[in-house]
């Protein structure tokens, strides 16, 4: 069998240099930039061996059939969107790497059992109208027609941007895919994170996607004059805040995978000499287990509130984000697992952190992630980087997991 990275690498490549900014990658949602990705992937589509087309989110999805014509497929996914100055890798490796397993998979054993789907979702970021997972959410059938009415920072809504693009926005829910239609869900993607890289491993089998809760905090106290109002009698916003900042530090570092970031403060009125009569700051909490996550963020209420008290400050939160963590399935992810072990490397087990298409495709399949290593764990950034023998090492687990499934459906 010829070797992926080198194609995939060049497919990576040819994505890249189509970007809204010169010497940047930046790809959002609907965009004229999207229109040629697109167009680019469905060429790779055809040219593997797939029927490919647009769904009416906007989602690229290729497809080959099985023993049986129409029935249902195992899907391949992941975005073909990005952030701002992003990376090459995350999102559009997964989609690459599924085309590529396609035609391997067609070239040296012919036609499937079922059906086998590569989708490159449309918006996964969330970049342009700041609501993520668009593209899976229409695939899954849980896209909310009240988002039609988003809109961006130039004021285009997400349904006039839908129409330009020369799709329907009333006919958004023509993309839903029914759960007898889904055989299951497999996600190649950057692992994002350093677990990967601490081990020594290319590649690794995810258990689940994170849950995580967001909130915004504000901490009012009294503002006064820096060089008149007493230490002892002072109810200084920013210091309450700070204090807060450090509870949330010391509740998370005290469990494995749970974590939690202040990642944002705002404090008036924000002058040299004067206390601090207001702080606004957010929270954000991930794990990749519920009950967990539930008691790290009341333990963190709870010291919330007897720092405000000591320091007689008012406190209000406003909970901004919610989002149940999503197990991957066990079945899918042993045949993973055993395609980690066929090439010869330890099957690490690790949650994910981030958020995926597969959160919300788990509405009506079951799922399974690969991760591959990426160096110093950097993503969502230019100095995004993932090393050709890994994403050799994660295709190669990518079409052993399919042969695995196959093997498993004949038997």
């Amino acid at each position: 069998m010829r070797g992926f990275a080198a194609g995939i690498l060049e497919r990576l490549d040819a994505l890249a240099a189509i970007s809204a900014e010169p010497g940047a990658i930046t790809r959002v949602y609907l965009s004229p930039e999207q229109a040629r990705a697109n167009a680019l992937v469905m060429g790779w589509m055809r040219e593997a061996g797939m029927s490919a087309r647009l769904d009416a989110a906007g989602n690229v999805v290729g497809r080959v059939e099985g023993a049986e014509p129409g029935g249902p497929a195992l899907v391949i996914g992941s975005h073909l969107d990005t952030v701002r100055d992003a990376g090459r890798y995350d999102g559009p490796l997964g989609v690459v790497t599924g085309i590529a397993c396609v035609a391997a998979w067609l070239r040296a054993d012919g036609r499937p059992p079922f059906a086998v789907e590569v989708v490159g979702f449309g918006d996964e970021e969330g970049t342009r109208f700041q609501s993520t997972l668009i593209g899976s959410r229409a695939f899954a059938g849980t896209f909310d027609p009240a988002l039609l009415a988003l809109r961006d920072a130039d004021g285009i809504s997400l349904g006039a941007a839908l129409t330009a693009f020369g799709l329907d926005p009333a006919r958004i829910g023509q993309a839903a895919r029914a759960a007898k239609d889904v055989l299951g869900y497999l996600e190649l993607h950057i692992e994002q994170g350093p677990m990967l890289e601490q081990a020594g491993l290319p590649v690794g089998a995810v258990t689940a996607i994170s849950g995580a809760t967001r909130l915004a905090v504000t901490l009012t106290g009294e503002a006064g004059h820096a060089g008149t109002v007493a230490m002892a009698g002072r109810r200084d916003a920013l210091a309450g805040a700070a204090e807060c900042v450090l509870a949330v530090e010391a509740r998370c570092r005290g469990e494995a995978d749970l974590v939690g970031t202040v990642g944002g403060i705002a404090v008036h009125p924000g002058v040299v000499n004067v206390i601090p009569g207001e702080a606004r700051f957010t929270l954000d909490l991930r794990a990749p287990d519920d009950a967990c996550r539930r008691a790290a963020l009341a333990d963190i209420e709870a010291a919330w509130s007897a720092i405000v008290r000591r320091r007689g400050l008012d406190l209000a939160v406003r909970r901004t984000h919610e989002a149940q963590a999503v197990p991957c399935d066990p079945a899918l992810t042993a045949l993973v697992e055993a395609a980690i072990a066929q090439e010869g490397y330890r099957a690490l087990r690790l949650p994910s952190g981030a958020g995926h298409d597969g959160m919300a495709v788990a509405a009506i399949a079951p799922i399974a992630m690969i991760f591959v290593r990426c160096r110093g764990g950097i993503s969502h950034s230019p100095a995004e980087f993932a090393g050709p023998p890994d994403i050799e090492a994660g295709a190669r687990v990518m079409l052993g997991t399919l042969r695995g499934l196959a093997r498993r459906i004949r038997a």
